[in-house]
């Protein structure tokens, strides 16, 4: 036998809608106040994620940069002080560079004199608890004016710890990679298990990078040349390439003093190639080029380019390729 159900009256209906109406706006009311909406683009984080913090760590310029990523990977924070492309031999430093380092746990600099801004903008900084890593501690410098002749009016970036560009040498920026990583696990040791395998996998990469080097360059045996900018000693003596001159032009224009020094100079030890930065759109080179009949070739000094850590293996390659086209 079915059982019949009565339909309540209508007003019974509308005195129980109206109770759980005022119930789920009370439950609305309740809800919004124990957790406001937050405002947008802000990450929603756990109490404990906020009580998580990263250490955070401050690049002075690009291949600083890239060594100290690829080791801290998502273990610190990593700012870069210098935007890519800017001229690191003469930077001034700004409020806002003292700022960060005022706020920063850790700066890692190249050393070697290159960032001569650093000292100075540390002082105003006033961190007292800030670490300092030297990513060249332990490096021998090459003495800039014992390596290269220099040619034309100005005498290059005046150096008096030796030349810098130690991250041009794939060995040496294996010591780099290593002091750096020394550095981050002495500032924070809870992640030094992190630090030391991101560690072994860019330097798994730089062994490979210099066979690659040796390899490719091994088989040349006429191996001079000429460049425009003094960045590239410690990449010479690890191959066995033979920087024979770094010509030194005015930017503006050439004077026929110039171009007969610099002609002069490539005649005098026989240059095979001559190498300027890349991306540099200057036709007195270009023109030099041809009066030397010698291919101008672009050859990367990582001052400036993509910030992926990756970066420093294409540029590289990309050199490498450019330095056995001209030597064939």
């Amino acid at each position: 036998m079915k059982r019949i159900l009565s339909r309540p009256p209508l007003a019974k209906l509308l005195i129980t809608s109206l109770l759980l109406s005022g119930t789920a706006s009370g439950l609305l009311v309740s809800c919004s106040q124990s957790a406001p909406p937050q405002a947008s683009g802000t990450a929603q984080t756990s109490p404990a994620a906020n009580t998580e913090k990263k250490l955070r760590v401050v690049a002075t310029f690009l291949p600083v940069y890239l060594f100290t990523k690829a080791v801290a990977g998502d273990a610190a924070q990593v700012d870069m002080l210098i935007k890519p492309g800017t001229e690191v031999h003469e930077y001034q430093s700004t409020p806002a560079d003292v700022q960060t380092l005022a706020q920063s746990d850790v700066v890692v600099k190249n050393g070697l004199g290159i960032e001569e801004f650093l000292d100075s903008t540390l002082k105003s900084a006033q961190n007292s608890k800030l670490k300092v890593v030297d990513a060249s501690q332990g490096i021998q410098a090459i003495d800039q004016l014992s390596q290269v002749v220099h040619t034309g009016k100005e005498q290059g970036h005046d150096h008096a710890a030796g030349n810098p560009h130690v991250w041009l040498d794939p060995v040496l920026a294996k010591q780099q990679v290593e002091n750096i990583r020394d550095g981050l696990i002495a500032a924070d040791p809870p992640n030094k298990a992190k630090y030391e395998a991101n560690a072994i996998a860019y330097l798994q990469q730089l062994t490979a990078l210099n066979t690659e080097f040796e390899q490719g360059l091994g088989k040349f045996r006429d191996r001079t040349f000429i460049t425009f900018h003094d960045a590239f000693p410690y990449l010479a003596k690890r191959y066995q390439l033979k920087q024979v001159a770094v010509v030194e032009l005015p930017e503006d224009q050439l004077s026929p003093a110039d171009v007969k020094e610099t002609i002069d100079t490539v005649k005098q030890f026989q240059a095979k190639a001559l190498f300027s930065e890349p991306g540099v759109d200057n036709k007195l080179l270009d023109g030099l080029s041809k009066d030397l009949n010698l291919k101008l070739r672009p050859l990367d000094s990582l001052e400036a380019g993509q910030t992926d850590p990756q970066h420093y293996f294409t540029a590289m390659r990309s050199n490498l390729q450019t330095l056995e086209a001209a030597f064939k």
